[in-house]
């Protein structure tokens, strides 16, 4: 296998700090790689740096996402209708599997302390999918049921009936014209996640537990020796004060900074791979009276080339104990790979590797463009004619544009295409296992816990035999599946609903 170019150099300053883990990116991600590890190993030294002056305030703030706990209860990208019209729900099985161990961790991180009480993080939120027309309903009908029959999807409902629809939320429902062909589909077990609390709480525990947690602190290069670690040279924000440290593993979990810090590293895996920046706004309401009349996150149709973090959707938030509602998102554009990144981000990355994906992937996406096109020359009140597809009496003045966060879409290269545009993430980890960084977005917030199993076993092969047990505690079905045993998927969801407090 190809080995990360090495540093020449072998004397090690004793002055400079040495950790076992470097976590780079104050996110959900790094949160519960460094949670997960202190809870299997807790004499690991482990070092976290963030660049801005506290965690979560990026894609893992809670303005800058939609909160919905990714289960694949209401999100129809996961189960398209196929050439021959049917619909595979493979896809949707597996990523509610990987949202069943996020919520068996949190149940145990919960039970043992280690998180406050359910409600500051997440709350039970029915899932369901709205859709018009009658290519629509036809296909609506036909995935629920298929997936009624699904033990990970039980309690599905559907219904075409308006007066069923309004008792599941009367906002949709208000002035409907009458003969319009409708349907919906219903999870009550669904929910809706604080990804800020969720970090701050994990990383609060990491700090009383040993971990140093620096905020303020930016990474600039990074360096592999000879002996295998990793040389990090940093930045203080404020003050502008250079430092240096040393660590056996890095992962680096910075959002969209991710790719520029891969290449930094000089590590060959990452070349071919590029980002494309896709912002997002939402529009907002916190009017009580119109708050009440909708508990539910609520999703649609994509519009023709919208990506499918761009699926419109109403829904209800609760962020530090206050409802709301969002619809959107609303795509925007902007160069930079954070919402606090650089205008130059998007040229920056540019390298002899990534260039020909990044130009076929250009070329091959008119719709893509043309939607954002649409999107950006849409104004406020453009935007709140398209929440009255699901609010018919939405008012303009009722609801106010939030600006949500930046999302890095991955490019990669393609060898049948040479280049494609993909939508989830993606861990790229260097050849020998030292160093790992995620890529991408949506569902990530909600399978971080499954994404950061998986990067345990790729890069510490030799441990995770002995974590096994531990990981067993924490996580029930850890190595297995619950959809094929219905018992057991019933139980371990009735088990954590219980525990995390999630009554419909």
């Amino acid at each position: 296998m190809t080995q990360t170019p090495a540093d020449t150099t072998t004397d090690h300053d004793p002055h400079v700090e040495t950790v076992d883990v470097l976590l780079i990116g104050g996110g959900v991600m790094s949160a519960t790689l460094g949670t997960l590890l202190q809870e299997l190993q807790p004499d690991l030294k482990i070092a976290v740096f963030e660049r801005l002056h506290d965690v979560a305030l990026e894609s893992s703030n809670a303005w800058n996402n939609a909160g919905t706990g990714h289960a694949a209860l209401c999100e129809l990208n996961y189960m398209p209708e196929g050439k021959d019209g049917g619909v595979d729900p493979a896809k949707a099985i597996a990523i509610n599997e990987q949202f069943q161990l996020s919520r068996q961790l949190w149940s145990s991180l919960v039970e043992e302390g280690v998180l406050d009480a359910p409600s500051t993080f997440i709350n039970s939120t029915p899932h369901m999918t709205f859709v018009q027309g009658e290519k629509d309903v036809a296909y609506l009908k036909k995935r629920y049921e298929v997936l009624r029959k699904e033990p990970l999807f039980a309690g599905i409902e559907y219904s075409d009936d308006s007066r069923v629809i309004n008792t599941w939320t009367p906002l949709l429902m208000q002035k409907r014209r009458k003969g319009e062909p409708f349907a919906a589909t219903r999870v009550p077990a669904g929910t809706d996640v604080d990804f800020g609390a969720l970090t701050h709480q994990l990383f609060d525990n990491l700090a009383e537990n040993g971990a140093d947690v620096r905020t303020n602190t930016e990474v600039r290069r990074l360096k592999r020796l000879d002996d295998g670690t990793w040389r990090v040279k940093y930045r203080r924000t404020v003050g502008r004060t250079p430092g240096e440290i040393r660590a056996k593993f890095v992962f680096v979990g910075a959002g969209g900074w991710a790719l520029k810090l891969l290449q930094r590293s000089g590590i060959p895996e990452i070349s071919g791979y590029g980002v494309f920046p896709i912002g997002g706004q939402f529009l907002k309401t916190t009017n009580p009276a119109i708050v009440a009349q909708h508990k539910a996150k609520v999703y649609s149709q994509a519009s023709v080339g919208a990506p499918p973090m761009s699926v419109p959707h109403l829904d209800t938030r609760v962020v530090d104990g206050e409802a709301s509602l969002l619809f959107g998102p609303f795509a925007t554009f902007s160069p930079k790979f954070l919402k606090t990144g650089s205008l130059f981000d998007i040229v920056g990355q540019v390298r002899p590797g990534n260039l020909g994906p990044m130009l076929k992937v250009a070329w091959d996406n008119p719709s893509l463009i043309t939607y954002l096109v649409g999107e950006l020359l849409k104004n406020h009140a453009k935007k709140v004619d398209s929440l009255r597809t699901f609010v018919p009496t939405a008012k303009d003045e009722d609801w106010e544009l939030i600006q949500a966060g930046q999302r890095a879409q991955v490019i990669k290269k393609d060898p049948d295409k040479g280049g494609i545009l993909q939508f989830g993430t993606e861990v790229v980890t260097g050849a020998d296992g030292t160093i790992a960084g995620l890529l991408g977005a949506s569902p990530g917030a909600s399978t971080a816990v499954s994404i950061m199993l998986g990067l345990l076993k790729t890069c510490f092969p030799d441990r995770i035999d002995a974590w096994e047990p531990r990981l067993r505690e924490l996580i029930p079905s850890y190595g297995e599946t619950l959809n094929p045993r219905p018992e057991v998927a019933e139980e371990s969801l009735s088990e954590t609903a219980q525990v995390l407090a999630l009554t419909a």
